[in-house]
């Protein structure tokens, strides 16, 4: 009978030192914390190594930031000071002509991101959309995944000769139409990829409630999943849209360029030379006329408020689609 004690008796032991050391912590949950450890000293290796570290990667961040503040500022400097109303009612001015604006070239340059929009929005969600619900060994879901990561970093040249064969020689001409396909290039593996993991980011639960209730694919897809998904859907959109706004190379091989109005006859004429402010900025920027040279200092201004303005809403989508 004596062999049998020492167990119980050590676990009543135990048990009144655990109870004790519950006992202490609640009256102080610090107990037995070295604060001495825990202080920072430049003479604990680890420690100054840190504070070296966070030194190097604060000033390579201010060095980052001077010259893009440094563009800032330029574009402020030489742009501000020619901005006025005119610049957005009037056409580019002759050399040495006083006055005139670059209002065709925003016009020009929202119809061809608009009509790009209008192409790759619809393909890139719906390509999102079977993405996403694609099973995983799907071979031909690999391969768009993998198409559209290429690309990503497709050159914006080569989407110009693409279109300039595909449209303007079968057209017979330079268009906002040509520059608005070869702008959906570029626009189209943002939506894609941003669109399937907004979608993917949408807790199975959701799906698994509306199939529940009886909702077919297509129901769920419609009625649950995009709008679920929409503000990162419209994040993707909108970079997409900035990018396609500040590009060049495509729209010298696509809408070249056009001192008018693209309107003919009260109507929007698609199938002629379009203005845009990317071209405007690049043609201007090499004249050797000041008054051509001070409007595209101003109208690199304008561009970069458009994009710094469609970027800012994009974040704000995104900033909803954390916070869901």
């Amino acid at each position: 009978m004596s062999d049998q004690q020492p167990g119980p008796a050590r676990e009543s032991e135990s048990e009144a030192f655990l109870h004790r050391a519950e006992a202490e912590a609640e009256k102080d949950p610090f107990a037995g914390v070295d604060f001495s450890e825990l202080e920072l000293s430049l003479y604990r290796p680890r420690t100054l190594f840190s504070i070296i570290l966070s030194w190097m990667v604060t000033g390579m961040t201010v060095l980052a930031l001077i010259p893009l503040f440094a563009v800032l500022w330029m574009l402020i400097w030489r742009g501000g000071r020619n901005f006025s109303l005119a610049l957005f009612t009037q056409l580019p001015p002759a050399p040495l002509e006083q006055g005139g604006g670059f209002g065709n070239a925003i016009v020009g340059t929202v119809i061809m991101v608009g009509i790009a929009s209008l192409i790759t929005v619809p393909l890139g969600i719906l390509s999102g959309v079977y993405l996403a619900q694609a099973p995983g060994e799907s071979r031909l879901a690999s391969a768009v995944r993998f198409s559209a990561k290429v690309l990503t970093g497709f050159p914006s040249i080569l989407a110009g000769v693409f279109a300039y064969g595909a449209v303007v020689l079968i057209t017979g001409g330079y268009s906002a139409t040509a520059g608005g396909v070869a702008l959906s290039i570029l626009m189209l593996p943002t939506i894609i990829l941003t669109s399937e993991n907004a979608i993917a980011m949408v807790p199975a639960r959701m799906k698994e409630a509306s199939i529940g209730l009886g909702a077919t694919g297509a129901q769920t897809v419609w009625m649950v999943l995009l709008p679920t998904a929409m503000p990162g859907i419209l994040t993707g959109i909108m970079l997409a849209v900035a990018r396609a706004a500040g590009e060049t190379a495509p729209l010298l091989f696509t809408a070249l360029f056009s001192n008018y109005w693209i309107t003919s006859g009260g109507h929007f004429n698609l199938m002629q030379p379009t203005a845009s402010l990317a071209v405007l900025i690049y043609n201007f920027s090499g004249m050797p006329f000041k008054n051509q040279v001070e409007l595209a200092w101003a109208a690199a201004l304008v561009l970069v408020v458009l994009v710094l303005i469609v970027n800012l809403i994009g974040q704000s989508f995104s900033r909803q689609q954390v916070q869901q």
